[in-house]
């Protein structure tokens, strides 16, 4: 007998922003066939799972949801249960989820979203089982469908893949190299997504400075940026990810001059040590990135720094990370995301000498921490007393929480929803990871 067409769905997403966004084109492909969201995971007829390969700890949660998916599949043979992104965007992965879990009917990798229904098609008629692996993305631009996760916050593509080839990196060998979409294209986009109510405008990339030098125009992102401040309706601009070496002048005074770009820059340092830095192949020294970060303060005074870092990179010693220590307390991040060294195979760091055994790792990770929580709390308490806009992500139960410019959470009483306005509060206390504020005379 045909298998009975899906009409519910169900979405696991794994990893970062890039992930999110392809996960709401996901939803737009299938909402396009008739499919709503299902209430959870036992309930649905379709499942997808966007993985994430950047840390050992993303692919094991994902070959344990795996493993669960043989019962499901058991006692439900018209399940449809699908895996893309960046797992199996590897081959060998790819044909070890297919040995491993026949049971999966769709396995394909990042470049090829676009042909999702076709493979439905031919799972549902043809019962047949797919694995389709692109080695790069299409040439044409498509506009797909999405269904948005938010009403006020919006992801936005600009470019996808990296040329960087960070030593301790998949992402070039998964997301490919760097393809940047046409200024009109992204333009188009937007104009549509503030027609549709959508207030904040997150742009998208693996190294977002990096946009339009593979155009033949050569658009720089500064310069995309100006656009897209142009669009009406739009309040707010953000983008991740910068990398340091290639912060321009041009776009430290787009950012300083156009008034919907927001006061926060995220610019992973990943270490603070010059000789690990090189064995990363980041293409830069931590004096170059102190010397980015003068600038934008100079030129943004207000502005908060948020970054990504790494210990345990293989032959960091207790000197390289005592570098990384000292970054810190000199740029005073306003956050930073923390990771442990995790190995890729297929990257070069995977077979340097000088591999750190865990229980190092973990007590650079905690003492780390502990000075950057410090830091954290420090920035924060310098804005009690002072006036914040944030853009209101959402009230329940007479408290509201939203987001300064500056990408601070904020917490405060409301007996109003504004959800997805402008509202001045005023700072009240401070936390390491948030705020609390009362609502301004106009909010």
């Amino acid at each position: 007998m045909p298998r009975n067409a899906p009409r519910t769905y169900y979405i696991q997403t794994y990893g970062c922003q890039m992930n999110e966004r392809d996960s709401e084109t996901i939803a737009g492909i299938l909402q396009s066939r008739g499919m709503t969201p299902a209430i959870d995971i036992n309930t649905a007829d379709l499942i997808m799972v966007n993985t994430c390969t950047i840390r050992d700890k993303a692919e094991q949660k994902v070959y344990g949801l795996l493993g669960r998916f043989r019962e499901m599949k058991e006692e439900n043979p018209n399940l449809v249960l699908g895996i893309c992104g960046c797992m199996p965007q590897q081959q060998k992965v790819a044909k070890h989820i297919k040995s491993r879990y026949p049971f999966m009917d769709i396995i394909i990798g990042t470049h090829n979203l676009n042909v999702l229904n076709t493979y439905l098609e031919q799972v549902l008629v043809e019962r047949q089982q797919i694995l389709d692996v692109w080695e790069e993305r299409a040439e044409e631009e498509l506009v797909l469908p999405a269904l948005r996760s938010g009403h006020f916050k919006a992801f936005v593509n600009i470019n996808w893949g990296c040329n960087n080839f960070c030593t301790y990196c998949i992402v070039p060998y998964v997301r490919g190299r760097e393809k940047s979409r046409s200024p009109e294209v992204i333009v188009k986009e937007i104009e549509a997504l503030a027609r549709d109510g959508f207030k904040e405008i997150t742009l998208l990339g693996q190294n977002v400075n990096s946009y339009g030098k593979d155009l033949s125009e050569r658009p720089d992102f500064a310069q995309l940026l100006e656009l897209v401040d142009s669009i009406d309706g739009i309040q707010r601009i953000r983008f991740m990810t910068s990398h340091p070496r290639d912060v321009a002048d041009c776009l430290i005074d787009a950012m300083a001059k156009l008034p919907k770009v927001c006061q926060h820059l995220h610019l992973p340092l990943q270490s603070g040590s010059n000789h690990i830095l090189e064995k990363m192949n980041r293409g830069y020294t931590s004096e170059h990135y102190l010397r980015i970060v003068e600038k934008l303060r100079l030129a943004i005074p207000d502005i908060a720094l948020s970054t990504d870092l790494i210990v345990g990179f293989p032959g960091e010693t207790e000197e390289d990370f005592q570098d990384t220590l000292s970054m810190v307390s000199q740029v005073r991040f306003d956050s930073a995301y923390t990771f442990i060294y995790s190995p890729r195979k297929g990257t070069p760091a995977a077979s340097m000498e000088g591999q750190l055994e865990s229980a190092i790792m973990k007590d650079r990770l905690q003492r780390l921490m502990k000075v950057q929580n410090q830091v954290s709390l420090s920035s924060n308490e310098g804005l009690m007393g002072t006036i914040q806009q944030l853009l209101v992500e959402e009230c329940s139960q007479g408290v509201g929480k939203g987001r300064t410019t500056g990408n601070k959470l904020v917490f405060f009483k409301s007996d109003k929803d504004y959800s997805g306005q402008l509202v001045d509060v005023k700072i009240t206390g401070a936390k390491t990871w948030s705020l609390t504020g009362e609502l301004g005379d106009e909010g």
